[in-house]
């Protein structure tokens, strides 16, 4: 187990800062195994005693959640607990069939005795999010697939019964340069239907973009979000409530911790921005916190403060900020 005590948070004037900045709770992360479980976690939890909503969390391709540690952490420290599955680096097969198990072995209460003493999970607020085939992960996940046939998918097409819903409620859905792919393979399941509004959901949903992710690097390696499966398809196809932002100044492996030659790889692979990677990163930890406060908790004003002046509100540049209610 490792324990991190985050500085406490700075308050602007208007109190809308302390969702950039990371909380004043102090952080558990702790390393979760068991029989019961497809793959390894690192949770993430606040210790002071209380109960707190919950956050599942799916990395991207051939990472590790300790590459989001920065992210989670932030996140974790305004009092959510942050659940980081460890899928396998490469296949993504069988991905959502494990992420459904996670959320089963969740709904049964197992959750209680890895976190730290007098800390409980409220598994009435639970969100579910992901970056780049995490992000995908995480809507199909809430999309009811991971059921068994052959592409993961349920079988019937149609709007999924009582007993195909996923284990959990999920409240609130959030995707970070979520990717999908054009037809079935490697990227299985498809979930893209390339029509608008298609996705059978009623959950919010908060897409955020990076504005580089769809560009080659030094114009030869292939971009990590390309356009037509990226983040604007996934926000396209969602149903409201929903919203959009889109750090147009950042690519797909910014919000990386630099913490391993794989991280360092994508880096270079991919392209870049060159502002402040960790503002970019409290950046995203915000808008979290604050769609988090608001769908899980009630607290809407930080996320429409944010959405109505995100030129004031937030750390760095958001274009185009996108909200639709109905």
């Amino acid at each position: 187990m490792e324990k991190v005590v985050v500085k406490k948070a700075k308050v602007g004037d208007d109190g809308i800062a302390l969702d950039f900045e990371v909380g004043d709770e102090a952080v558990e992360i702790i390393k979760a195994k068991s029989f019961s479980l497809p793959c390894p976690l690192l949770v993430f939890s606040p210790t002071t005693e209380g109960s707190y909503p919950v956050l599942l969390f799916f990395h991207g391709f051939c990472l590790h959640p300790n590459c989001y540690k920065s992210l989670l952490l932030h996140i974790s420290s305004h009092q959510y607990i942050v659940v980081a599955p460890q899928f396998s680096p490469m296949t993504s097969h069988s991905e959502v069939k494990k992420a459904r198990k996670i959320a089963k072995w969740l709904s049964t209460n197992n959750l209680d005795s890895v976190l730290p003493q007098k800390v409980l999970p409220d598994l009435l607020k639970v969100g579910i999010s992901g970056h780049g085939r995490g992000g995908k992960t995480a809507f199909a996940l809430a999309l009811a697939y991971g059921l068994g046939s052959k592409d993961g998918s349920s079988s019937s097409g149609l709007p999924p019964t009582k007993e195909k819903q996923p284990p959990l409620k999920f409240s609130a859905l959030l995707g970070i340069d979520p990717v999908g792919a054009r037809s079935s393979g490697f990227c299985s399941p498809n979930i893209l239907k390339f029509i608008p509004y298609s996705f059978n959901l009623s959950v919010p949903i908060a897409v955020i973009g990076t504005g580089l992710s769809n560009q080659r690097a030094y114009g030869i390696c292939p971009p990590g979000a390309p356009n037509g499966v990226n983040h604007s398809e996934f926000f396209n196809e969602s149903k409201p409530p929903c919203y959009y932002f889109l750090a147009k100044d950042y690519g797909h492996a910014d919000i990386l911790d630099d913490i391993n030659r794989m991280t360092t790889l994508m880096g270079i692979m991919m392209k870049s921005g060159k502002g402040s990677k960790d503002t970019l990163r409290r950046t995203i930890g915000g808008l979290f916190v604050a769609f988090l406060k608001a769908y899980l908790e009630g607290q809407q004003d930080d996320l429409i403060n944010i959405v109505e002046s995100p030129d004031i509100r937030a750390p760095i540049k958001l274009d185009p900020v996108i909200s639709i209610e109905e």
